[in-house]
């Protein structure tokens, strides 16, 4: 059975969105490495269609390892609109959701690294099947967004045991927690 890590980052005030507004200031050599080591660990990336789009739109022009690694990763995409997906060593996953992703997650050996906290994280932590959440706790109350864009969900409710955590020197804490019932 493989593994689904999902990494985000995360306001005081737990948004996980509008990140021009608390995020960019944070992000230093420490981040960047500690995110490549991330990245290295997978064998694949799940993204939402909105993570994808973005991400489509700003990696594929770019230089350095980090670039190189998330442009050469296998990237699966939820989406029930997007049909031709543009970005290299990219596939749809159309139809039922959790389904797709037990079939990915079905594959022995498999680790699979999600970045966004949006609809997508959030179905696939109700539904048990995402096995760890990487929370990168910004120091920063960032006052904007709306229920949509926030970590919580009403309804969601999963305890989960905390295995790491990391202070970065920007203040930033990264929390390791895993989910028991994955």
């Amino acid at each position: 059975m493989g593994t689904i890590s999902n990494s985000t980052f995360v306001s005081l005030d737990g948004v996980v969105n509008h990140m021009d507004k608390w995020h960019f200031d944070y992000v230093d050599d420490e981040s960047n490495e500690l995110a490549l080591e991330q990245l290295r660990a997978a064998d694949a990336m799940l993204m939402g269609r909105k993570t994808y789009e973005l991400y489509a739109g700003a990696w594929p022009g770019r230089d350095g390892k980090y670039a190189d690694a998330i442009n050469a990763i296998s990237k699966y995409v939820a989406s029930t609109t997007l049909s031709e997906p543009v970005w290299h060593n990219t596939s749809v996953l159309d139809g039922d959701l959790i389904e797709a992703v037990r079939a990915l997650r079905a594959k022995d050996g498999t680790s699979i690294l999600m970045h966004g906290y949006g609809p997508v994280a959030k179905a696939l932590l109700q539904a048990d099947l995402l096995d760890e959440l990487h929370l990168w706790v910004h120091p920063h109350l960032a006052g904007v967004g709306d229920a949509g864009g926030l970590l919580i969900r009403p309804g969601l409710t999963k305890k989960l045991e905390l295995t790491g955590t990391r202070t970065l020197s920007s203040g930033v804490v990264a929390l390791t927690l895993r989910n028991p019932d994955a």
